[in-house]
């Protein structure tokens, strides 16, 4: 029986795919392939991954590696999916790919057991295929190389002479085990990339790896101890808490910081083609994307006969191969080719297919200008709910804000803002103080501004209010938290 446990890194910003993805809510996040399962990129990696398993293949808990701010955002993307147990691995900051495999290896040694030394199915989160049964294929082959100690890397057929990938060269003819793997190639020109093509050898990288935790560490170790040292003592340092099903473990903030950034190619892989860590290819052919901008977003998108890809409220007259996306209202584009239209409720986005990896240049002002468009949708999601900020002026905002049955927010207080609470929807145990109320539908409550406070929904479904704030400052770092369900006191 062979143990594997899959691991997904998922801690990608996707600022191409912009106003959709933001820091806030990153690309994996959402739901984008059009392939109709209704699932996000980050799903759709796992339950890839679990397709895998069978008689000879043991599937042991999924390993995600994220952000800790996103932490509640993949635990309620967790819960939809079925017979999927996980532990999130929560970095305080980015490192890179290298220091995330390495504490997902570091924890899988520590499960011991039946788990020692199991293989590692490592994926980013924000990638698609179109064959789930041609991808289930070539990660079985890949797991088989592995168990026999080589790292296994997946090969995409190239299709196209793509700039934006690095490539890999491989030797010999292919076989059960794999091609051998000669080089790897950075991100080409575009006549370099056009040669690829034509001599053939030369496979896109995907950045998919099949290895086992033994295997990671050795060459880590050879090739990087740095970086090894650093995260086992950030590691040593952990500490671990649960939510629900869930684990969450976290390695030491301080610690963490000190890890140098490096990818896991550049720490490791692309050193064993020819050393003692013998790499080896496996070709897919799967209909695979890394959705890397809004250009790819349409490719693998529904084209109808004009080869338009649309989502949600829109409406098309003589536009051709364009991509137009609505989130919130009615979007019509009249005699357009070729075009990236993308609406949500506070910002629209225009451009040329063919320019849409220069959305980044986007992001890049909105970064410099301190603008929050950069970070968080107008509706933010929360570990408690959701709120949307549905109006603002000169000293008042109105939020619509909606928590689920059995949460309640922090208990905290404002030093420049009041708020008043009107119940729309369900019943609000309210914290005022001194006062603990029971509200229901169209009744309200006034937070003065220093007031302790906080909001809960006793009920069995959904409560919704409307919050409106009144004051000097309405920033959402005026928040004092006393007590907090999740961890942010």
């Amino acid at each position: 029986m062979t143990q594997v446990l899959p691991v997904i890194l998922c801690g990608g910003s996707g600022i191409r795919l912009w106003p959709l993805s933001r820091s806030g809510f990153p690309k994996q996040f959402l739901v984008l392939s059009g392939d109709g399962s209704n699932q996000s990129l980050f799903q759709q990696a796992i339950n890839r991954i679990h397709s895998v398993g069978n008689e000879d293949i043991t599937l042991g808990k999924t390993l995600i590696v994220t952000n800790e701010e996103h932490r509640f955002l993949a635990l309620d993307q967790l819960r939809e999916l079925k017979n999927v147990s996980a532990t999130l691995l929560l970095e305080p900051s980015g490192r890179n790919t290298a220091p995330a495999l390495t504490l997902a290896t570091l924890y899988a040694q520590e499960l011991g057991g039946n788990l020692e030394d199991p293989i590692l199915v490592v994926t980013s989160a924000d990638q698609t295929v179109t064959d789930p049964a041609a991808f289930a294929k070539a990660l079985a082959q890949s797991i088989a190389i592995a168990k026999e100690g080589a790292i296994a890397i997946l090969g995409i057929t190239p299709t196209t002479p793509e700039t934006g990938y690095g490539y890999i060269k491989v030797q010999g003819a292919n076989s059960d085990a794999g091609y051998v793997v000669e080089r790897f190639v950075e991100k080409p020109n575009e006549p370099t990339a056009k040669q690829y093509l034509a001599e053939g050898g030369y496979f896109w990288n995907g950045g998919m790896f099949v290895l086992k935790a033994s295997v990671w560490l050795a060459a880590l170790k050879e090739y990087r101890p740095d970086i090894l040292v650093a995260t086992e003592k950030s590691w040593q340092a952990k500490s671990a808490d649960a939510s629900g099903d869930a684990d969450f473990v976290r390695p030491a903030k301080e610690l963490f910081h000190a890890i140098p950034s490096e990818s896991i190619d550049y720490a490791v892989i692309e050193k064993c083609p020819g050393s003692k860590f013998p790499i080896k290819m496996v070709e897919l052919d799967a209909g695979w994307n890394d959705l890397g901008a809004w250009d790819a977003v349409w490719q693998v998108g529904k084209q109808d006969e004009q080869g338009n890809v649309t989502s949600g409220d829109t409406l098309l007259t003589n536009t051709k191969n364009s991509l137009v996306h609505a989130s919130t209202r009615l979007v019509s584009a009249v005699g357009v080719e070729n075009l990236i239209i993308v609406e949500t409720a506070d910002a629209v986005l225009v451009a040329d297919r063919k320019n849409s990896q220069d959305v980044k240049n986007i992001v890049g002002q909105l970064e410099s200008q301190k603008r929050e468009e950069k970070n968080l949708h107008r509706k933010v999601s929360r570990p408690w709910g959701w709120y949307d900020s549905v109006d603002e002026g000169e000293r008042f905002k109105v939020k619509r804000i909606q928590v689920k049955p059995g949460a309640s927010l922090s208990l905290q207080m404002h030093h420049h803002r009041a708020e008043h609470w009107i119940v729309v929807k369900g019943t609000a145990q309210i914290t005022n103080g001194d006062q603990v109320l029971l509200l229901t539908e169209n009744q309200s409550t006034y937070i003065p501004q220093g007031q302790t406070h906080r909001l809960a929904n006793p009920g069995k479904t959904p409560l919704e209010i409307i919050e409106v704030q009144s004051g000097s400052y309405l920033g959402e770092d005026d928040i004092v938290r006393f007590e907090d369900t999740y961890g942010r006191s």
